[in-house]
C-alpha cells in the first residue's frame, strides 16, 4: 500500500425527509445563490421543498445549468454572484449542477485573469465561496468530493478540475428525490459509478486488501441494484443504495494507497465535448475497449475483478470474457457500447486522437497510455457490436 493522506469533510445527511435539516444548516449565510438545471426540481416537487427551507434568506436563482455544464452558462452565474454579493451557494440537482457550481464558487472571488484558467491552466484554487448540495440524480459522486468538470462549447474543451477548498460543506441526500428520473439517467449513473470504482481498483496489486474489498462491494452492489432500480423508481431501499454507491464510489475513499487510472475519463470526456454524449454512455463505450488493449497490464488485477465480483470459475477467467461480460452488464441497462451504434465513425474520432497527440498526454495507471494508444482504443470502440 502506497503512502497517503485521506481528508474528507462533507457532512452527509441521508434519508426521507433531510431536506427539513437545510435551514440549520445555512445558518449564519444570508444571502444564497440556488442553483439547478432545466427545472425539474419545479416538477417533481424538490424545488418547493427546498425553498420552504429557505423562507428567511435572500434567494437568487439560477436555473438553466447544461448537462456537461458549460463554461458559457456558469459565468453568468458568476457575473450575478459577484454583483449581489452572494454568500452561500445551493446546488440543488446532479453532478453537471454541483460541477458547475463549483466552478461558480471558485470563480466568483477569483481575479487573476479570465476564470477559465482556473480549469485550462490548472491555477490552484485557493479561496471560494462556501457551497452546499441537495442531490437529485446519483452517478458523479461530486456531492462529496472536491473536484469538478466542465465544458467550453466554443473550444469544445472538456476539463477536471478540484481544490481542498471546493469540499461541500454539506450534503442532503434523499432516495426520494430520485423517483422521477428517467430510467436512461438512473442506467448512466449506475455506468458512471461502476467506471469510478473500476478506475481506482483495476490497475495493479499493492496489496491494499481493504481498499480492494471496499471497491468490490461497491461493485457487487450495483450490479445488484441497478437493474433492479430502473426496473422499480419509487422502491426507496434501491434507491437509497443506489444513491449511497455512486456517493462512495468517489468520495477518496477507495483510491487512499493504491494507484489510479482515469485514462476511460479522459478519453470520454473529448467524446462529449466533440459529440455530446453523454459522460455515462462515454464510458460505457470506452471502458470495454480499453480494457481490451490493456488486459495484460491489469492481468492480475482482471483477474481479481472477475473471480470475486462476477463469481467466475477458474475456467471462466479469461481475459475476454471477463470484459465481454463487463460490456454487456452496461448494455442490460439499455446503453449502447459501442461509437458506431451512435452514428460515429472511426473517422469522426480522429480529431481526438490528434488534440492527445498535441498536448503530449500519457494517461493510464502506468502512464502509457499515449496517443497511439488512444487510437487504438478509439478504432477497437467503433467496432460493431457482435
Amino acid at each position: 500500500m502506497n503512502n497517503f493522506e485521506f481528508f474528507n469533510p462533507v457532512k452527509i445527511i441521508f434519508g426521507n425527509g433531510q431536506i427539513a435539516k437545510l435551514n440549520d444548516e445555512l445558518k449564519g449565510f444570508q444571502t444564497i445563490m440556488v442553483t439547478y438545471g432545466s427545472g425539474s426540481i419545479k416538477r417533481n416537487g424538490v424545488y418547493e421543498k427546498v425553498m420552504a427551507q429557505l423562507h428567511d434568506k435572500m434567494v437568487i436563482e439560477f436555473g438553466g445549468i447544461e448537462p456537461n455544464p458549460k463554461y458559457e452558462t456558469l459565468i453568468k452565474a458568476v457575473e450575478v454572484g459577484r454583483e449581489r454579493g452572494v454568500e452561500f451557494i445551493l446546488a440543488v440537482g446532479g453532478g453537471s449542477v454541483i460541477d458547475g457550481t463549483k466552478f461558480i464558487a471558485a470563480a466568483i472571488p477569483f481575479h487573476d485573469g479570465e476564470p477559465w484558467n482556473i480549469v485550462s491552466k490548472g491555477i490552484k484554487v485557493e479561496e471560494s465561496i462556501p457551497m452546499g448540495t441537495v442531490l437529485t440524480l446519483p452517478a458523479t459522486g461530486s456531492e462529496m468530493n472536491s473536484g469538478a468538470v466542465i465544458s467550453r462549447a466554443a473550444t469544445q474543451e472538456k476539463y477536471a478540475f478540484g481544490s481542498p477548498v471546493l469540499f461541500p460543506k454539506f450534503s442532503i441526500l434523499d432516495p426520494t428525490f430520485t423517483y422521477s428520473l428517467p430510467s436512461n439517467q438512473v442506467a448512466n449513473g449506475v455506468v458512471d459509478a461502476f467506471a469510478h470504482i473500476l478506475e481506482q481498483y483495476l490497475t495493479y496489486p499493492t496489496n491494499s486488501p481493504i481498499q480492494d474489498r471496499f471497491s468490490e462491494s461497491i461493485l457487487k452492489t450495483l450490479i445488484d441494484v441497478g437493474p433492479k432500480t430502473i426496473a422499480q423508481s419509487d422502491d426507496y431501499d434501491l434507491r437509497a443504495n443506489f444513491m449511497w454507491s455512486c456517493t462512495m464510489a468517489l468520495n477518496g475513499l477507495i483510491s487512499t494507497g493504491v494507484p489510479t487510472d482515469w485514462a476511460t475519463h479522459m478519453i470520454g470526456h473529448e467524446l462529449t465535448a466533440f459529440f455530446g454524449l453523454d459522460h455515462g454512455v462515454t464510458l460505457a463505450i470506452i471502458y470495454p475497449a480499453l480494457l481490451s488493449e490493456m488486459a495484460e497490464d491489469k492481468r492480475a488485477k482482471l483477474m481479481q475483478y472477475g473471480s470475486r465480483v462476477w463469481g467466475l470459475a477458474d475456467n471462466e477467467l479469461v481475459p475476454a470474457n471477463i470484459i465481454r461480460i463487463t460490456e454487456d452488464f452496461f448494455r442490460s441497462l439499455g446503453i449502447k457500447t459501442r461509437l458506431s451504434e451512435h452514428g460515429i465513425g472511426f473517422n469522426n474520432v480522429k480529431p481526438i486522437v490528434e488534440r492527445f497527440a498535441s498536448r503530449g498526454w500519457r494517461l493510464g495507471e502506468n502512464r502509457n497510455i499515449a496517443s497511439d494508444m488512444v487510437e487504438r482504443i478509439l478504432k477497437r470502440a467503433s467496432e460493431p457490436y457482435s
